[in-house]
Order: structure tokens, then C-alpha cells, then sequence
């Protein structure tokens, strides 16, 4: 399936959730809480239809074609 990430066409396997999305484009594994699985500190955060996804919930948010998904990484530094 077809989603808008950050403005660009991204193609997605169907059934991806927002878990799936943000492990694939960081090359970390996600664990069912939204943390990285190595422990250490993501930086990331996710909206779709902007609306903002909780880290929690991102396991559970399933994308369907179409969507419209922000992802927005912090970067230390001024």
C-alpha cells in the first residue's frame, strides 16, 4: 500500500503499523511500547492524519493506504 510520508509517496507493506514504519526507516527494532529495543533513546515522533500518535500506541496503529504520516526527528544542537 501507498502512504504520504513527510510529503513523499512511500510504499508500505499492508498491515505495517506505525511500529513497523519507524523501525524500517531507523534500522532499530521497536519494541511493543514504542522504546527501541537496544534501550537507547529514539528521538522520533510520529503524527498521521495529523494527528499525533503516542509512542504507546504506535504498535497498535495499523496505516491504511492513503495515509498522511509526519515523522519528525529531534536533532541535538542549535
Amino acid at each position: 500500500m501507498n502512504i504520504l510520508l513527510n510529503g513523499t509517496e512511500q510504499s508500505v507493506a499492508d498491515g505495517a503499523s506505525v511500529s513497523t514504519l519507524v523501525s524500517q526507516l531507523t534500522g532499530r527494532s521497536i519494541g511493543p511500547d514504542g522504546r527501541a529495543a537496544d534501550g537507547r533513546k529514539l528521538g522520533v515522533a510520529v503524527a498521521r492524519n495529523a494527528e499525533v500518535v503516542p509512542r504507546s500506541q504506535w504498535h497498535a496503529t495499523a496505516l491504511a493506504d492513503g495515509d498522511d504520516v509526519e515523522l519528525v526527528t529531534a536533532v541535538q544542537g542549535g
